[in-house]
């Protein structure tokens, strides 16, 4: 079986990999994710957020989709502090990228290794 890691990213259009990171998370408009695949991008696919129209309770609904989805890494820009609490309890990675980043660049900043990522807290 091919190691497979799965990444999300708030987006602020559908460009896929030439879209740039949006500068909120749970608000984003479309959410790009990416499968991994033995170091590589594979799968991109890009949805509408579900719960962008939502009044109250957006993060914990979005994290709750990613979760169900199994993503293990997101990257963003910036992240309420319950969202990232469940991001920890969901074992799930942040990396932490400057507003206007192109996805294609974050991906690859992530791949590059922990210098600028957040583990989560065990």
């Amino acid at each position: 079986m091919t190691p497979t890691m799965r990444i999300a990213v708030p987006t602020k259009s559908t460009r896929g990999m030439s879209d740039v990171v949006s500068e909120v998370f749970a608000k984003a408009p479309t959410f790009t994710f990416i499968d991994v695949v033995d170091g590589k991008i594979g799968d991109v696919r890009v949805e509408e957020n579900a719960a962008l129209h939502l009044t109250q309770g957006v993060g914990p609904v979005v994290m709750k989709t990613l979760k169900d989805k199994g993503i293990e890494m997101i990257l963003a820009c910036e992240v309420g502090p319950g969202a990232k609490t469940l991001m920890e309890l969901s074992n799930i990675g942040l990396v932490q990228v400057e507003p206007g980043t192109k996805v294609s660049e974050a991906v690859e900043q992530a791949l590059r290794g922990p210098a600028i990522a957040e583990s989560p807290i065990d």
